[in-house]
């Protein structure tokens, strides 16, 4: 009969949590690793007796080749950003020899705790989280209960204890809206993202920043949710409140997409009749007519950035694992077709790209 603290099948995760440290860590003291500190090494020794655990010799020889198993947790409403996401860590993944273990939630939902426990059952060593699940208390505490280092992408507001990379989403809404504002625009209609992910607050403070410094500009709010369907809804909703816009800033380009679709069935000219302006520099800005003027977030970028961190920290002989935390990345203003001077307005000043390069 087994005893109440020896479960049978003991697992890396459990030994972690016993000793109170990461699992990375726990293998380099089965692995006989040098950078491992006296006092850790016999907290976890203590935690393997404790527990009987018995290291899968296949996943250790995995472990002393070099190999890294990194899990993927996603789960993001739009197709073009995570086209460009997977795409990012995958390049990564096999730049660095990683393996990748994908868990997909679903519509921007986290998976079910079950579908995270399978994933940590798999010996991933650390997780990349697309947003919004960076910012889910469900998915970050169980994380964070299995002592595992996790890298957040395209979170508005970083969390202290990840590797966060992302763009500054406040000053880039407020350089697109000063845009705007410097083609003549002074009432402009706000698509707000969805609620649950900071970023779409900071893109709303940003645009509402730079409105508050103009005299009789003014911002008209309508909530989306990051997908073309709720633009749809929003633009409608805009349009119909305020007749008298004369530009829509959509914070992602999918619901940028979507008011475009909007203007064209009501027989408005874009950019004549209506500026409609984007957030991402997804594909869906360069297939529709006229092509988007927009944000370039990095996408691919940044995911390639946190995978390459993530392994860095997990390969690091340092505690914090050697990196920065938070890293920002540039964003770029793009110019394209979508974007004209009010037509009551003759000429406009030359727009000014206060903390981002321009590009047409």
């Amino acid at each position: 009969m087994n005893r109440p603290d020896r479960p049978r099948g003991a697992t890396i995760v459990d030994v972690a949590q016993r000793a109170g440290v990461s699992r990375m860590t726990v293998s380099r003291v089965i692995n006989d690793g040098a950078s491992v500190r006296e006092t850790t090494r016999k907290a976890v020794q203590d935690a393997i007796r404790e527990l009987s655990y018995q290291p899968n010799l296949a996943a250790r020889s995995l472990v002393t080749a070099g190999e890294l198993r990194i899990g993927v947790v996603y789960s993001n409403p739009s197709a073009a950003f995570m086209s460009d996401f997977l795409v990012g860590v995958f390049e990564e993944a096999t730049n660095a020899g990683a393996r990748l273990i994908l868990v997909r939630g679903e519509s921007g939902h986290p998976p079910a705790p079950r579908d995270l426990e399978k994933l940590l059952a798999t010996g991933v060593q650390g997780v990349v989280l697309a947003p919004p699940l960076g910012e889910s208390a469900v998915v970050r505490d169980i994380l964070r209960a299995a002592n595992l280092p996790v890298a957040v992408v395209a979170s508005g507001r970083p969390p202290a204890d990840a590797i966060s990379v992302r763009i500054d989403d406040r000053q880039a809404s407020w350089t697109m809206t000063r845009h705007l504002l410097d083609l003549g625009h002074r009432r402009i209609g706000f698509i707000v993202g969805n609620p649950d992910q900071t970023a779409s607050a900071e893109r709303l403070e940003g645009a509402r920043a730079a409105v508050a410094a103009v005299e009789g500009a003014e911002l008209v709010l309508a909530q989306g949710a990051f997908t073309y369907s709720s633009g749809l809804t929003a633009t409608e909703e805009l349009l119909d409140r305020d007749p008298t816009l004369t530009a829509i800033f959509a914070s992602n380009d999918d619901m940028a997409a979507a008011a475009v679709s909007v203007a064209h069935r009501r027989h408005l000219d874009v950019p004549r009749d209506l500026t409609v302006v984007g957030f991402d520099d997804a594909t869906v800005a360069t297939t529709l007519w006229p092509p988007l003027t927009t944000v370039r977030q990095p996408v691919r970028q940044m995911a390639a950035v946190a995978l390459d961190r993530l392994i860095r920290a997990l390969r690091s002989p340092q505690p914090d694992g050697g990196v920065t935390a938070d890293h920002v990345l540039d964003h770029v203003l793009i110019q394209r077709n979508s974007t004209a001077p009010p037509r009551r307005i003759d000429a406009a000043p030359d727009a000014r790209t206060d903390g981002a390069r321009l590009h047409v």
